[in-house]
């Protein structure tokens, strides 16, 4: 799945088409890193040999020059009978053999998708206005309490009665939806009817129908076809060939992000409240993009497009990819086409964390959202024969606390691979009766429990790595058992080492309990810096992402292991997955308020109000950092902090960017004209020499300061402008405070700004100066401060010597 953004985040590259795509890309990224261009002829000989060489005919998405492709429309005779569009003249300008038509993109992008043969491909060489050919892909899926975290309350802020009546519609491209669930029932009265302007509908399918959709539901499509061109029809015995949810994912999202409050919700009685989604007046359109084995571009493309077309006002995406160069990235050209049309587009920022550069959509006019630790736990107590306790965390549902039983391991548990509890390492003679250690990694960690169970054992301890940090996740195991963070896992296997037999546990289960520091970052969210373009920091924020609750399909249990037959209507999972939808709710708020402001004014209003102190009042911590020698997160995990709803509702200045903004930002890329032209959509030229956007210089709310590599202790400059609106008291007075990152100065002129009237712009200048030669990243913070009280625009600051 596209992270369900964690483990599932190789399936798709397991598959040869997916390998295929992969060296393609690694071809793609090489070429990059060298010339910082590459040619379509290059491209396509790559592509055509490659699919020489593998099975003839595979799916490609073809990228147009829109001014082109009205052109060879325009060039056929007023009098031809059976007038043709664009797309069809270039198909039929190919090989013999007619391409099968898959997909064609006109709102987001220029293009289609269709199933080649080698030949085809090759021809499209002779085809003036294609820019660029890339092959389909597979990627991967990368609340009762959170909104109460998150600050929001029932009948006050974003959450009273005007705010939520306006009308905003939430796209959200997953696994589907579950149109039954309580979270999505329409009998609230706070729901009008269905808005005129709204183009979108529900697709009959497999289990589906129009009458599945209500004044909550007004969108329902399936989109498989570039799944199917490459695994083959979908199985209808264990998936729908419709917008219903068969996997639980995209129900969970969408119920976080828009689910109606359902009273008494619950995970086996933990984690018991009033379920809501962010903004639960919001309406729902669920675009269904994975399928078991994940997403296919073409579809996710095809799907981005149609929202669009059908008039969202936030697209959800908890899917994700390898990074690659913005030009090469469909996703991010569709999601710059979806901002041109003033559509935010909020995604996660995936799951390869804590490793450094992992951040996926990374594009500055996607919303990259991390996943972090909200102050509910539930928490175990593991407690030896040695007398010494540790502290995990898990959803078992069942015995209370378990006896004090024999605790094995390893050599001691099994065979070869004992340590991973995977399938046919465990002897039954050995665990039987007994706890069994379990080393994460290699299968799931409820299938671990489930092998333990199999071979007779009576509770599993899950032991984190030194990477996963003080990860803990909690899942609804199917015996007593608990993940234990690498401190705790540590020294248990000290003890094991050293006593080896005679060693017993316990494990004693406590329910849900609040008040522990958070926020807390995931150790599993994507870190920055992004190896697209370390001019901007990346993610650009961070939500709850942690043990979220949120609605689940009643015909999938919660580990969704087989052979576990528990069902249940909520569940808690974890994942940049959980937070995306957080963010697109916020987002949806926000919108409700400001109906105004662009993608890139809401994006703004939420990362200057963000806050970077847990509620213990200190800096916010990482889970993985205690293992790694420091306690605190940076930007390249949070970005430019944790999400603060009602704050961004009023920011008091905003940072906005127009679509030609951005299209001048990939001019300081040094994009060539085809390129820009694949961007723009249009025939957008870089401006002459010296009046471009410098690395750096997109009025951004943040600050990425890369200086070249200082020679001797000579001093390097840098400087950056950026215009702020004001969007909030009329006549204000703003003053400047910085935190300089270490080893650099930061001069900001002026260091007050006037403002007269709400929509009035004021630029300033920052100039930074370092002569400190490091490859480190340093962090500090820009912030201008309301003088008259009430406002604090924040702005994060990474700088580097490379």
């Amino acid at each position: 799945m596209y992270s369900i953004h964690l483990s599932h985040a190789l399936l798709g590259i397991l598959h040869f088409h997916s390998l295929w795509a992969e060296a393609r890309d690694f071809i793609s990224w090489l070429s990059t890193m060298v010339s910082r261009r590459i040619t379509m002829s290059l491209v396509l000989a790559f592509l055509a040999a490659i699919s020489h060489a593998s099975d003839d005919r595979r799916t490609y998405i073809v990228h147009m020059d829109k001014a082109k492709a009205i052109e060879l429309e325009q060039q056929q005779h007023p009098s031809t009978e059976n007038h043709k569009r664009w797309y069809e003249l270039v198909l039929d300008s190919m090989a013999k053999s007619q391409p099968r038509l898959l997909y064609v993109y006109e709102t987001t992008m220029t293009g289609f998708a269709a199933s080649l043969t080698s030949n085809q491909l090759q021809s499209l060489n002779n085809i003036e206005g294609v820019l660029l050919v890339v092959a389909d892909e597979i990627l991967s899926l990368h609340t009762t309490y959170s909104s109460h975290f998150l600050g929001l309350q029932h009948g006050r802020g974003l959450w009273n009665s005007s705010s939520l009546a306006s009308d905003v519609i939430i796209g959200v491209l997953d696994t589907g939806i579950w149109p039954e669930h309580a979270s999505f029932h329409d009998d609230s009265g706070l729901i009008p009817p269905v808005p005129s302007k709204w183009k979108g509908k529900c697709e009959q399918g497999t289990k589906f129908s129009s009458s599945n959709c209500n004044k909550k539901i007004i969108g329902g499509r399936a989109f498989f076809k570039g799944y199917e061109a490459i695994y083959g029809r979908v199985n209808e015995t264990d998936d729908f060939r419709s917008a219903r949810d068969s996997n639980g994912h995209g129900t969970h999202t969408a119920s976080t992000a828009a689910g109606s409050m359902v009273t008494d919700a619950s995970l086996f009685s933990l984690a018991k409240g009033v379920a809501s989604g962010m903004r639960y007046t919001s309406r729902i359109a669920a675009y269904k993009v994975c399928w078991k084995a994940g997403c296919a571009t073409a579809d996710i493309l095809a799907a981005m497009d149609q929202a669009v077309a059908d008039g969202v006002n936030i697209l959800s995406l908890s899917i994700g990819g390898l990074p690659r160069p913005y030009y090469r990235d469909s996703i991010a050209i569709a999601s710059l086409g979806a901002a041109k049309h003033g559509v935010l587009v909020s995604c996660s920022a995936g799951n390869s964390g804590p490793i450094s550069s992992t951040v996926a959509n990374m594009a500055p006019w996607m919303m990259t959202v991390a996943a972090s630790y909200i102050d509910r736990t539930f928490p175990t107590k593991v407690k030896l024969g040695n007398g010494k306790s540790f502290t995990g965390a898990s959803l078992y549902h069942g015995v209370r606390k378990t006896k004090q039983l024999p605790l094995v391991y390893k050599e001691t548990a099994g065979v070869k691979g004992a340590e991973f509890c995977i399938n046919g390492s465990l002897s039954a003679k050995l665990v039987k009766g007994k706890i069994v250690a379990c080393e994460r990694g290699i299968n799931s960690r409820t299938e671990k429990g489930q092998i333990v169970r199999m071979a007779g054992g009576a509770g599993m301890l899950l032991f984190n790595s030194v990477n996963q940090g003080e990860e803990l996740f909690a899942d609804a195991h199917i015996l007593p058992a608990t993940t234990l963070g690498a401190k705790a896992a540590k020294a248990i296997r000290s003890y094991l080492i050293m006593y080896y037999n005679n060693i017993t546990a316990s494990i004693e289960f406590k329910g849900t309990t609040f008040g522990d520091r958070a926020p807390v970052m995931a150790a599993f969210s994507s870190r920055g810096p992004s190896l697209v373009d370390t001019n901007v920091i990346k993610p650009d924020i961070t939500a709850p992402g942690v043990n979220i609750l949120a609605a689940w399909p009643p015909i999938i249990s919660p580990t969704e292991l087989k052979t576990d037959n528990r069902r249940v209507q909520f569940n808690i999972i974890s994942g940049t997955s959980m937070s995306c939808p957080h963010i697109s709710g916020i987002a949806a708020l926000i919108k409700s308020v400001h109906k105004d402001w662009s993608p890139a004014a809401i994006k703004s209003a939420l990362m200057t109000t963000a806050y970077t102190r847990d509620n213990k009042g200190g800096p916010i911590a990482d889970a993985f950092a205690p293992i790694n020698g420091s306690n605190y997160a940076t930007p390249f995990a949070f970005g430019s902090g944790h999400v603060d709803p009602e704050k961004a509702s009023n920011p008091g200045l905003v940072y906005d960017i127009t679509f030609k903004d951005y299209l001048n930002y990939l001019c300081s890329l040094n994009y060539t004209a085809p390129q820009l032209a694949l961007m723009s959509r249009g025939n957008f030229t870089c401006s002459p020499t010296g009046t471009n956007l410098k690395l750096g210089g997109l009025n951004y709310p943040s600050f990425a300061v890369v200086f070249p590599a200082a020679n001797g202790n000579k001093t390097k400059l840098i400087t950056y402008k950026r215009t702020v609106t004001n969007v909030g008291t009329a006549r204000s007075r703003y003053k400047v405070h910085v935190d300089e990152p270490q080893g650099v100065s930061v001069l900001v002129t002026p260091q007050v700004m006037n403002f007269n009237a709400t929509g009035e712009k004021r630029t300033y200048k920052v100039i930074f100066s370092g002569s400190v030669a490091s490859e480190s990243w340093f962090f500090g913070s820009l912030t201008w401060v309301s003088l008259s009280g009430g406002y604090k625009v924040r702005s994060p600051i990474a700088a580097t010597w490379q």
